[in-house]
């Protein structure tokens, strides 16, 4: 944004074009063509911008109204507000009437000539007078501009707008009455004199101005200035000799200018910003530069009958510019002449706060509610207000609530102003209270006289209350924001970056007549003050409607009859939906309304009703504090939007005396123990199912629900490492609460009979006990020097790769750069490198061993759409060395080997997938071949295969074509699962018959040992099946 003063060349990098003696700023403002006027489609784009959803809020203290910025329009803002408390200007644009400016009912008509700048300053003017929002808005008028939204949210120079502006609306006045508006009221002449030293002939030039543009570079103040421009003379001499036409040749002369017609407003622009010829370039000048509140302008006038009054001018307006010369912010202070404002500085507003805190001794008022209420009300508008703002401006004026200091004694504030009718009026709602008239507070004389006093002490120090013959007072109007200030207040804007830039007298004996003093409907035409009080109705209906919509809340009521209480928690009879209603009621209301309310709804309710509130758990509905205080406002009582409340008679639920409170709140608990079989005896198979406690309950409940006797707790923790671990809960703890025990809820408790120890053991993957190893061994392999070589890492079954490779890396002292491009592998018992471990897999799904060894290798592992694949380039008689390739699921074979780093040439050779070889399993020397334009790996290749390519033919074919079903590293959801021997650690694969082999005798189940005693390989000598009848069927549905 770019803020200076500029001549005409410069106007057009401002977006100002010259057309004849106006100037055009962003298309039509200052010359307005009626042919596209009367065209011009009003508030066209103003119906294209999103409205708020809340009204604009009411005027505060000062009554006085802001206007908003639309991004850039500050100085737009300040020069407005000038125009609007210039009572002479405002009044002279209401003067012309719709015969003369049109309509904008008639905007649409082909023939019309409807004004549009005017008439939207007319509306703009009524509402800032009369429209009871804190801020108006000017988008209608810029739209009038033609401005886009980016002329919107650029910011420009306010000289030059006061100008083009003025120029703006005298083109668009002319045929009106209002023709010499601007002339009248703001057009001064300058005349400029040349006085020949030789014959004493006199030349001179006379100027119209409609602002005095003053220096302020190397002078003090205002009144300097002006004694430069037209007291001082310019003497013509020596080199520099003036010609006399009357003398026909150079002599001696001098120059000097005087004012010769002051207008009854006069603005003056100070020429703040300069340009450095050295530096080459612009700079604002923050120097001090006085100008007085009031001035006589006599002496630099011509010589005149005219009164010495007649030059006295009073400040009333000072543009104020915040920043330097290439952006800043615009606000002005403000005088106010009709006295439209509530004045009272933040000093002064603070004072009847004092003196009712000093009152608060006096036992007489102390004791008395009803004289705080009432002058409370008698400083409102119509001595009206609603019953929530009454209790806050009660909290303003004494420092304490209503509730702190009254409702102990006189109850809550809305009964104390139903008890009191003969004094207070409420509203049929009970939202809004006023102050009665004829009503009176007592009949004492001396309550009237302590009345009167109090009155006086909040009054005494408002002069906008009972001091409207006083002087004209200061508001500081920056935008929305409208506060008072003090006259000395103007002397901080003579220097400094935040500086005066625009200063507007006017003639002191300007007399504003006594009608208008403090009455802002004076010289409104009355067809916008019919649309003013229409807008108002309006703006208070959605203000009404934004209120109880604001102030209303969900509540969701569970009703006791339709619930039932099993398993420690209430849960419907029916079904959710006929067990709950919805209400919807003002939080402002009290408890006993909303009871009351909820009988009237609930008809076939008998006896006494009592309202909780109750939350869901786990376990199903609980419920917890009873509500109490029928008194008390909803909101007070911290009911949140959407609260469960709990309907029923305080004491029982279909017979059940219920349980309330947070320390008996139910607790579901995945308890994991032995089965029993159907003859009461217990199996070798581990279930886990939900029981419901009460958290004040002892932990040894479960084992008295489970009917064990003497057995022993296990609880699911976790340990330093963040991993997760079986801890014992010793025999003294069982007496603690499972609170006390830091169970929540889904917490897991294994029950373990101490009769039989087996579980432990059999069960022994699915848990660590005490002693058992929790840690795993992670080597340096990615070629970096560090500290340390191999580190043992603390890690649980549970505990995430990416954790621990995060954890190695630190530990090891590595950069953190190998977090973004490293990986684990297994390290088998021979010293080999397995397929990389995902980083979203747990351990448990690695299916990592603790106490096993890692590799930290350098590179990504792959993702859930690659595979690893190890591959080795040889004859079927000299296998070659075995590498590594990440490839892509849908790749073909050929592309496989193309990506190799070995060239391949594969012409009639063939590619065959052998089986990795595992002890006791798999043996090798069974190759299946693949065709070499196989479209994709997939489903003969998976991560771990290992590829070779051959050069002689194929292997001969089995019965039992072998399949291989490795664990696929992608996400745990689409993982299929594997089973290889115990013992082994890291990804491996089983090479499975694709058909059942007939005649196999049945087995043990090989897992428990890692083999089977039973094994009767193929009669084919190259296919090893490992597998038997028994164990077949259980590995062919993995």
């Amino acid at each position: 944004m770019c803020v200076s003063n500029v001549g005409l060349g410069r106007l057009v990098g401002l977006g100002f074009r010259q057309v004849g003696s106006s100037f055009t700023m962003f298309g039509d403002l200052f010359e307005e063509d009626y042919s596209s006027v009367s065209n011009y489609e009003y508030g066209k784009e103003k119906k294209l911008k999103t409205k708020a959803l809340e009204p604009p809020a009411p005027r505060e203290f000062t009554n006085l109204s802001g206007i908003r910025n639309q991004g850039g329009t500050c100085y737009l803002n300040s020069l407005l507000q000038t125009l609007h408390f210039t009572p002479e200007f405002r009044e002279a644009l209401f003067s012309l009437g719709p015969e003369e400016l049109g309509s904008f009912e008639d905007k649409d008509k082909p023939d019309a000539k409807v004004r549009i700048i005017p008439l939207q300053l007319q509306r703009l003017f009524a509402q800032l007078l009369l429209l009871d929002q804190d801020a108006a808005s000017t988008a209608d008028l810029t739209d009038s501009f033609g401005w886009t939204s980016n002329e919107e949210m650029r910011q420009h120079d306010v000289q030059e707008l006061n100008r083009i502006l003025f120029s703006a609306l005298e083109t668009s006045l002319v045929g009106t009455s209002g023709h010499d508006l601007i002339n009248r009221l703001y057009h001064g002449t300058v005349v400029n004199q040349v006085v020949c030293k030789e014959c004493k002939n006199v030349s001179e030039k006379q100027e119209d101005f409609l602002d005095l543009t003053v220096a302020v570079k190397n002078v003090s103040g205002l009144e300097d200035a002006l004694w430069t421009m037209y007291v001082e003379e310019e003497m013509f001499d020596c080199d520099n000799l003036y010609h006399c036409g009357t003398c026909d040749r150079l002599v001696k002369a001098a120059k000097s200018a005087k004012l010769r017609k002051l207008p009854p407003f006069l603005t003056v622009s100070l020429l703040r910003f300069n340009f450095d010829f050295v530096k080459r370039e612009r700079y604002k000048e923050t120097s001090c530069y006085t100008f007085p509140l009031r001035i006589n302008l006599k002496p630099f006038c011509e010589q005149s009958d005219l009164d010495d009054l007649e030059h006295v001018y009073d400040l009333f307006s000072v543009i104020i510019h915040k920043g330097g010369c290439y952006g800043g912010h615009y606000h002005v202070y403000i005088k106010d002449v009709d006295h439209l404002g509530n004045w009272q500085s933040q000093e002064e507003k603070s004072k009847p706060d004092v003196n009712l805190k000093d009152l608060q001794n006096e036992e007489e008022i102390d004791d008395d509610p009803l004289i705080i209420l009432k002058v409370i009300l008698l400083q409102e508008e119509n001595n009206v207000i609603p019953v929530d703002q009454l209790g806050q401006k009660l909290l303003k004026k004494i420092g304490t609530s209503w509730n702190k200091k009254y409702r102990k004694q006189y109850g809550p504030l809305r009964k104390f102003l139903q008890l009191h009718s003969q004094v207070f009026l409420l509203s049929s709602d009970e939202s809004t209270v006023s102050l009665l008239k004829n009503g009176s507070l007592r009949a004492e004389s001396d309550f009237q006289r302590n009345d009167q006093h109090v009155f006086k002490t909040l009054t005494s120090e408002s002069p906008g209350l009972n001091d409207r013959n006083s002087c004209p007072h200061w508001f500081d109007i920056n935008d929305s924001k409208v506060q008072p200030i003090k006259e000395k207040d103007i002397e901080r804007q003579f220097q400094g970056k935040e500086s005066a830039y625009m200063l507007f007298y006017r003639k002191s004996q300007l007399q504003r007549p006594p009608e208008a003093r403090a009455n802002p409907r004076y010289g409104v035409p009355r067809h916008l003050l019919n649309e003013m009080d229409a807008a108002n109705i309006e703006l208070q209906t959605k203000r009404a409607e934004w209120d109880s919509t604001n102030n209303n809340f969900e509540l969701h009521l569970h009703l006791g009859p339709h619930y039932h209480f099993f398993n420690g928690a209430l849960h419907p009879i029916i079904s959710q939906a006929e067990s709950v209603w919805d209400l919807t009621f003002d939080k402002r209301k009290t408890l006993g309304d909303l009871r009351q309310s909820i009988f009237q709804l609930l008809d076939f309710w008998e006896g006494d009703m009592v309202l909780s509130v109750a939350k869901f758990v786990p376990a199903g509905l609980h419920v917890y504090q009873m509500l109490d205080g029928d008194d008390m406002m909803l909101c007070e009582m911290e009911i949140a939007d959407g609260e469960d409340l709990f309907v029923w008679n305080g004491v029982e639920v279909g017979g059940i005396q219920i349980p309330t409170g947070s320390d008996c709140e139910p607790l579901l608990l995945n308890v994991l123990h032995l089965a029993t079989s159907s003859e009461g005896e217990k199996c070798q198979q581990l279930v886990e199912s939900p029981h419901v406690f009460p958290s004040n309950a002892e932990v040894g409940a479960v084992l008295t629900t489970l009917a064990v006797p003497v057995g022993v707790l296990f609880v699911n923790a976790t340990d330093p490492a963040g991993g997760e671990n079986w801890v014992a809960v010793p025999k003294e703890d069982l007496k603690k609460t499972f609170r006390e025990q830091g169970l929540r809820n889904k917490s897991l408790v294994l029950v373990q009979d101490s009769r039989d120890n087996s579980l432990l053991l059999k069960q022994g993957k699915w848990f660590t006990g005490m002693n058992e190893i929790n840690w795993l061994q992670v080597q340096n392999l990615c070629e970096l020097e560090s500290e340390e070589k191999q580190v043992k890492i603390s890690a649980t079954v549970n505990t995430v790769v990416f954790d621990l490779r995060i954890k190695a890396i630190k530990e090891l002292k590595l950069m953190k750069e190998l977090a973004e491009n490293s990986c684990l592998r297994p390290i088998d018992r021979n010293g080999k490198l397995l397929c990389p471990v995902p980083d979203g897999y747990t351990l448990k799904e690695a299916e990592l061993k603790m106490g096993s060894s890692l590799g930290l290798c350098p590179g990504k592992a792959p993702t859930s759409s690659q595979l690893f694949l190890f591959f080795t380039m040889g004859s079927d008689v000299q296998p070659g060395t075995e590498m590594e390739i990440i490839v892509e699921e849908t790749i073909s074979v050929r592309d496989v080997f193309r990506k190799s780093p070995v060239t391949v040439h594969l012409g009639s050779d063939h590619i065959s997938l052998p089986p990795l070889p595992h002890p006791g399993h798999l043996s090798s020397g069974l190759f299946q071949q693949l065709p070499d334009g196989s479209s994709s790996l997939q489903p003969g290749i998976s991560p771990g295969s290992v590829l070779t390519e051959t050069s002689s033919g194929p292997f001969p074919a089995c019965s039992h074509s072998p399949r291989v079903l490795p664990r696929v590293s992608r996400g745990p959801s689409q993982r299929p699962r594997a089973l290889a021997p115990l013992g082994h650690t890291g990804p491996r694969a089983l090479v499975l018959p694709s058909t059942q082999p007939r005649g196999m005798p049945a087995c043990s189940f090989f897992l428990s040992n890692g083999s089977c005693p039973r094994l009767q390989p193929c009669s084919h000598s190259l296919c090893f099946t490992g597998l038997c009848s028994h164990c077949w069927p259980f590995l062919n549905n993995l």
